[in-house]
């Protein structure tokens, strides 16, 4: 595989994982566009779709491996929202993984598509909360499992962690505070991502180098995403996510339908 494909690869997923960290998302939402435009505009041949969702779970898998880990000494991480919402996500993201396979290149851009749309909607609705600490933190655990449960199979398709659209979910239906949505979901996420790269790998749809790459990309940067992302205004977090997805959302169906 040529070094300067390799490099562009490197280059997403220091990018992508930086805002992983930030924002508390696996960095799907970010990567898996680039990774399926960014090559063929620089002059390398671009990968299928199947390709590229297989790549980025395995950066997601290790870009919130990172994040966690930049989050451990705060007390943002929700053990009871973890268990209930990593659960269901993971047993979705490994249905939706394996069963990727069987669908074509259109079909996975669409899912895609229509998690993004779905997680845009729900970013703009208005939120007039903010819980205290992680001990008067209550949620539905019905709503939180069977909500998981259905990203999951689609981050799973796609290969993601799903963060992009738990992160709404969390923060607008199940009413989490905005910081410890952010370290809760980069936990779930990485739960999600071993489902979703198990069934990538089952279906043989995971380039070995490229993944390597962006593996090694995600471990440098997505720790200083999540070290920048406790120092920055809550609200800011939150806009900035709502347009990440609205512009690759945008970009996504514009394919899709032209």
């Amino acid at each position: 595989m040529e070094i300067g494909l390799l490099a562009t690869i490197f280059i997403i997923g220091l990018i992508g994982s930086f805002i992983s960290g930030l924002v508390g998302i696996g960095g799907a939402i970010v990567n898996y566009p680039m990774i399926l435009y960014i090559p063929p505009l620089v002059g390398y041949d671009g990968f299928s779709a199947h390709a590229a969702a297989g790549i980025v779970a395995v950066q997601v898998l290790v870009a919130s491996l990172g994040g966690v880990w930049g989050y451990r000494k705060g007390n943002y991480i929700h053990r009871p929202l973890v268990l209930y919402m990593g659960v269901s996500v993971l047993a979705g993201s490994l249905l939706g993984g394996v069963g990727a396979q069987y669908i074509s290149e259109e079909t996975v851009n669409m899912v895609y598509g229509l998690l993004a749309l779905s997680a845009v909607v729900m970013m703009f609705i208005p939120i007039n909360h903010e819980k205290g600490a992680e001990g008067e933190i209550s949620f539905n655990k019905k709503i939180a499992s069977s909500s998981a449960f259905l990203v999951g199979i689609g981050a799973g398709i796609v290969g993601a962690g799903g963060a992009f659209l738990l992160v709404p979910i969390m923060m607008v239906i199940l009413r989490i505070p905005t910081r410890v949505t952010i370290a809760s979901s980069l936990a779930i996420t990485f739960i999600s991502s071993i489902g979703a790269v198990t069934g990538k790998l089952i279906s043989l749809d995971v380039p070995i180098t490229p993944a390597i790459v962006i593996g090694i990309a995600s471990l440098l940067t997505s720790q200083l995403g999540a070290k920048a992302g406790k120092a920055m205004n809550t609200k800011v977090l939150q806009i900035t996510l709502a347009m990440l997805i609205l512009i690759t959302a945008v970009k996504v169906w514009t394919d899709i339908i032209f």
